[in-house]
C-alpha cells in the first residue's frame, strides 16, 4: 500500500518484494520458508517441526494466507504452527525510487534481488513499458530453469525509465604475500 510517500508491504509466504532505490536493491520482504532461523524458532514454539525443510513435513511455507485444510498445521482454538499473520515493512519513498517488483517464489528461486533490478532496470531503459517487462522477467526466469509457479507484478513510481546509473570505479590494488604466494602454488600442484 502506498499512503502519501509512504510504502507498506505486507507479506505472509514466499513472494517477494524488492524495491529499486536509483538501481539498488532493496527487499522490502523476507521469505517465510521452514528453513529460516526465526520462523523455524516459532514454529517449533508452537508444536510444529520442521522436516526436509518443510512445514510439519508438508508444506513449504510457514506463512500463507491459504493452505488451511492440511490437517495439523492450524488449530482453531490454540492456534498452530501455520500463520496468515504478515511481516510488515514501512519505508519513506524518495525521488531515487524507480519501481517495486512483487514476484513469486518461482522468479526469486532463478533471480537475486539486485539480478532482478538490473534486468528490470534494463528492459524499462529499452522500452519503458512496464507490461513487456513483467513477461520477459517470467520469459527469463522460464530460460534459466525456473520450475514453480511465474507472476510478477510492477509499480513503477515515474513515468520515464530508470536512468542510467553511473557507478565510480575505484582502483583497487591487488597483492598476495610471497607466503600466500607458495601456498596457492603447492595447492594448485597437488
Amino acid at each position: 500500500m502506498i499512503f502519501g510517500r509512504s510504502l507498506l508491504v505486507a507479506n505472509a509466504g514466499d513472494c517477494r518484494a524488492v524495491l529499486s532505490r536509483g538501481g539498488l536493491a532493496i527487499e522490502m520482504s523476507k521469505d517465510h520458508r521452514p528453513c529460516c532461523v526465526n520462523e523455524r524458532t516459532r514454529v517449533e514454539s508452537l508444536g510444529g517441526f520442521v522436516d526436509d525443510g518443510y512445514l510439519n513435513g508438508q508444506l513449504g511455507v510457514t506463512r500463507a494466507l491459504g493452505n488451511w485444510h492440511i490437517k495439523g498445521l492450524k488449530e482453531a482454538d490454540k492456534g498452530g504452527p501455520l500463520s496468515a499473520e504478515p511481516e510488515l515493512k514501512l519505508l519513506t519513498l524518495t525521488k531515487e525510487d524507480e519501481f517495486l517488483i512483487i514476484g513469486s517464489d518461482g522468479i526469486w528461486d532463478v533471480f537475486r534481488n539486485q539480478n532482478a533490478v538490473d534486468f528490470a532496470r534494463r528492459r524499462l531503459q529499452e522500452h519503458n513499458n512496464v507490461k513487456l517487462c513483467c513477461k520477459e522477467i517470467v520469459d527469463e526466469a522460464k530460460k534459466r530453469g525456473a520450475i514453480d509457479n511465474l507472476t510478477v507484478v510492477m509499480v513503477c513510481f515515474h513515468s520515464e525509465p530508470p536512468p542510467p546509473v553511473v557507478f565510480q570505479r575505484s582502483r583497487i590494488r591487488k597483492c598476495i604475500s610471497a607466503e600466500g604466494l607458495q601456498n596457492l602454488k603447492s595447492l594448485l600442484e597437488g
